[in-house]
């Protein structure tokens, strides 16, 4: 006659861990849910009751629909798409090039050119200020000019050639800085890789380019769905650059639109809570159509040693 086994006591400490476990994420929710909260209150409520009170009208939309005509959040919202999108592509193209050349080929310097791009992650933005501003200030770009995306969404390029105040300096400058974390991740993976799958190519007649798209690639496609969803994100908060490399204000990415809600004498918090809801959607869009590929990618190759 078999026996049931009677449940065992809870321990104090699986009580503890539970009870932590539960604060933090408290802790980690709390803010947005306060943001949604007062985005839905109007600051004529939050003056007159503070910030801790229940709104006596009730919550409405009402902020939501003044950011988006006064921030002006789908023109921004295509300024930073004119960045983002370009600088993610060329971004994982070159991170993954380097990566091919450094897991899958023996060669002197291989293991040196992936310190090299690895390093670049431990500089510090900060310090390159001056001469990159310089830089800008004095690098002509004497092709079609500056490429404006105008208040229509029509793109047109103007009489600038400097690489200041250009979408392409944007670019250029997330591009130099992300590669190297990119290459670093990329090439992580690549080394799960066989490298017999390369060698069989080679001997096929395979051109080692043609290997790296149609074969690598494809390989790594989780991982560059990770790294995209990474990417992006990172780019499309970007704010430092875009305030430091451009000086009109109309073609900053959209984090400049929030900081255009703030006023000379007064900032009104609720319409910057509706304007953050706002802006944060795009980046939410791509983690959800890349989930499974962003999963799969970070747990690619955790049981390979």
């Amino acid at each position: 006659m078999a026996v049931l086994a009677r449940p065992g006591r809870i321990r104090p400490s699986r009580i503890v861990l539970h009870a932590f476990l539960l604060s933090m994420v408290a802790v980690w929710i709390f803010p947005l849910f306060w943001a949604v909260y007062n985005s839905l209150r109007p600051v004529s409520d939050t003056i007159q009751n503070g910030y801790l009170s229940w709104p006596t009208g009730g919550l409405s939309l009402i902020n939501y629909q003044t950011v988006w005509t006064q921030a002006e959040l789908p023109y921004y919202y295509l300024n930073t798409l004119v960045i983002a999108v370009p600088a993610v592509t060329l971004t994982l193209l070159l991170a993954s090039l380097v990566a091919f050349a450094c897991t899958q080929f023996s060669w002197r310097f291989n293991l040196t050119t992936l310190m090299i791009f690895t390093a670049g992650n431990l500089l510090p933005p900060q310090v390159i200020i001056v001469p990159l501003y310089r830089i800008y200030l004095s690098t002509p770009l004497p092709m079609l000019g500056e490429l404006d995306v105008g208040k229509f969404g029509f793109p047109f390029f103007t009489d600038n050639t400097l690489l200041y105040d250009q979408y392409i300096g944007i670019m250029l400058i997330h591009i130099v800085f992300q590669t190297g974390f990119a290459t670093f991740v990329l090439s992580n993976y690549m080394k799960t890789i066989s490298k017999e799958i390369t060698e069989s190519a080679i001997v096929d007649g395979a051109h080692v380019l043609r290997i790296w798209w149609r074969i690598v690639l494809p390989l790594c496609r989780p991982a560059l769905a990770a790294m995209a969803t990474l990417l992006f994100t990172f780019i499309y908060n970007d704010f430092f650059w875009a305030l430091l490399l451009m000086k009109t204000g109309d073609k900053r990415p959209i984090t400049s639109a929030l900081n255009n809600l703030q006023g000379e004498f007064f900032v009104n918090n609720n319409l910057i809570a509706a304007g953050a809801m706002l802006v944060a959607i795009p980046p939410i869009l791509v983690y959800i159509f890349l989930q499974k590929q962003f999963i799969a990618g970070l747990t690619l190759g955790s049981s390979k040693g």
